[in-house]
């Protein structure tokens, strides 16, 4: 499958323009990088001169000639107006976005599934009919099976094709790719059995049954496998959609920063153009080009969107939520037939997934805002579901558990467990229980330690090679395994699989009124702020992180939280 992955990202990725110089003189791309070397400039319009400078009795000059001066005015506005979007047009008509790694990304997913529902397929035949279990009754022939063995494959990537999981928005991030996997698995195997009925066809449950289930698994698995692949090519700067940012300063600002805080979305931003709103930016005229924002240089103005959009060579347009409908609408019709995709910030930039729905009134599309699911059957659920994966892991885990016990008490002086009391869900304390780290001296040698500091706010103590770790407790920190013991407070109901970050008193003392929001639900044993850098994050992102869960919180977020943590224990980045 390795081998397979990287054949398929031999090619340098981005438009098909990558590895090539752009033909206009400002701009050259290579290997996904967008090196500005002059200004690009937003077209003018064009000026015919007067053909009669002498004012006469019907020049327009006077009050005789008002109307005709104003008539003259409109049309000449309209004209320019008119060859503007007739210039954008026939720019955009010469511009295609292509993005070769996208399409072999799809042909590695085609491969991926195919190949799952082979392995399936051939696991249930050898189960079924190999001998390897004992079965009453035998079948007539073979012949069906091993039909359905090769047109299985094909017919699964077609359900799959149908169910629109290789569609690219789909692709790379979020659940929704997953989600309709699974639809299309339900779907195809519901439609499976409705034809073996309809048709009496003689194919024994235990093939049926083994096979679907093994190729969903599967499938999902390859999935995972590809998209960890992408992440990891898109962490080396390639696998990246192009995008232009459009909106003013602040908001524009924000999408570069979103955009960079993680490498995994895949976005490379190329260029920025501002809108034309006066008093918003420090100069009010439509060539604003040469300048820069966070780095990222400024290619022009809405108006010049289509040479931006050449330029550049952006796959993707993404427009900031202070553009006004009209304009919008405008940009939207310049766009159709470029293939570049359009994506449209919301300036609620913390609410995703199921609490957003669209609910179209009066021909307006809005967005409904569900409120966070705090309490109810989903809850109890996830309480049921903590406390059993608490108990079963206690148990499994139990020789584990005590050989760390008592490596802690053997090589340095003080208990295996270090008891700390922590701010539970409403504000509720409770304690803490972790395997010992640290010498039984810590608190009293933190002061001495107060300038080594390496948070910043002060509110937290963080220190790389902090001294007063044991060299035992450095091995626990190092894979997390000093964490284990908050299987107790999990079982107990103190805690929860996944959750924010359990915080001090001291810390919650200084909590600002949003914050507080973080105690709504119960502390974690690991959360985004787990899978996204640990000790590595400042205050301010891991709050964020916090305070994103809180209000996004789902079974599957957990799930997916649960499987990224994994990776991040065993990447061991920010453990310290």
């Amino acid at each position: 499958m390795t081998d397979a992955m990287i054949s398929i990202f031999q090619t340098q990725s981005g438009s098909e323009l990558d590895t090539t110089s752009t033909d206009d003189p400002g701009v050259q791309v290579e290997a996904d990088r967008l090196v500005p070397a002059q200004r690009i400039h937003a077209p003018t319009p064009h000026l015919h001169p007067n053909p009669n400078p002498n004012p006469g009795p019907d020049s327009g000059i006077g009050p005789a000639g008002e109307r005709s001066r104003s008539d003259g005015a409109e049309q000449s506005t309209a004209t320019q107006n008119g060859a503007a979007e007739a210039d954008s047009r026939a720019v955009l008509e010469r511009y295609r976005a292509r993005l070769p790694w996208e399409r072999r990304y799809g042909l590695l997913l085609v491969g991926l599934d195919a190949s799952a529902c082979v392995v399936a397929a051939a696991v249930a035949y050898l189960v079924r009919f190999g001998g390897f279990v004992e079965f009453d009754l035998k079948p007539v022939s073979v012949r069906p099976y091993l039909v359905m063995s090769v047109v299985l494959p094909i017919a699964w990537v077609l359900a799959m094709f149908l169910g629109r999981s290789y569609e690219s928005r789909f692709l790379g991030n979020g659940s929704e790719e997953f989600r309709r996997v699974l639809n299309a698995a339900a779907h195809f195997t519901a439609l499976v059995a409705v034809l073996s009925y309809a048709t009496k066809a003689e194919l024994a449950r235990a093939y049926v049954l083994i096979a679907f289930p093994a190729a969903i698994l599967l499938t999902v698995l390859g999935r995972c496998a590809a998209r960890g692949y992408l992440h990891r090519m898109r962490r080396a700067g390639r696998g990246l959609h192009r995008v232009l940012v459009v909106g003013s300063g602040d908001a524009a600002a924000s999408l570069v920063r979103l955009a960079r805080r993680d490498p995994t979305a895949g976005w490379t931003v190329v260029g920025i153009v501002l809108d034309r709103q006066p008093g918003r930016h420090s100069h009010d005229y439509s060539d604003r080009s040469g300048f820069d924002l966070l780095g990222v240089p400024i290619v022009g103005t809405s108006d010049s969107l289509h040479t931006a959009i050449s330029a550049t060579h952006a796959t993707t347009v993404a427009i900031c939520p202070q553009m006004d409908g009209e304009t919008l609408r405008r940009v939207l019709w310049t766009l159709e037939g470029s293939d570049v995709d359009v994506l449209i910030s919301s300036a609620l930039t913390d609410v995703t997934g199921p609490r957003i729905t669209i609910r179209p009134v009066a021909g307006l599309p809005l967005l409904h805002i569900e409120e966070p699911e705090l309490t109810g059957a989903r809850r109890a659920v996830k309480g049921l579901f903590d406390r059993s994966v608490a108990l079963t892991v206690l148990l499994l885990a139990s020789p584990v558990l005590l050989s760390v016990a008592l490596a802690v008490r053997l090589t340095s002086r003080g208990p295996a467990i270090f008891r700390q009391t922590r701010v539970g869900q409403d504000g509720r304390p409770f304690t803490m229980y972790k395997f010992r780290s640290m010498y039984i001296d810590a608190e009293a040698r933190k002061a001495e330690l107060a300038d080594s500091n390496e948070r910043a706010e002060g509110l937290l103590f963080k220190m790389r090679d902090d001294p007063r770790v044991t060299r035992v407790g450095k091995v626990l920190r190092k894979w997390s395994l000093d964490e284990l013991p908050q299987l107790f407070n999990i079982a107990g109901g103190t805690m929860s699989l996944v959750g924010p970050r359990p915080p001090l008193p001291s810390e919650v003392e200084q909590y600002e009124d949003d914050v507080h929001r973080r105690l709504m639900v119960k502390p974690g044993l690991t959360g985004l702020w787990q899978i996204s850098g640990r000790s590595d994050l400042e205050w301010d992102e891991s709050v964020a992180l916090d305070l994103r869960y809180v209000q996004n919180w789902s079974l599957p977020m957990d799930f997916y939280i649960l499987w990224r943590t994994v990776f991040a224990v065993l990447r061991r980045e920010g453990a310290y």
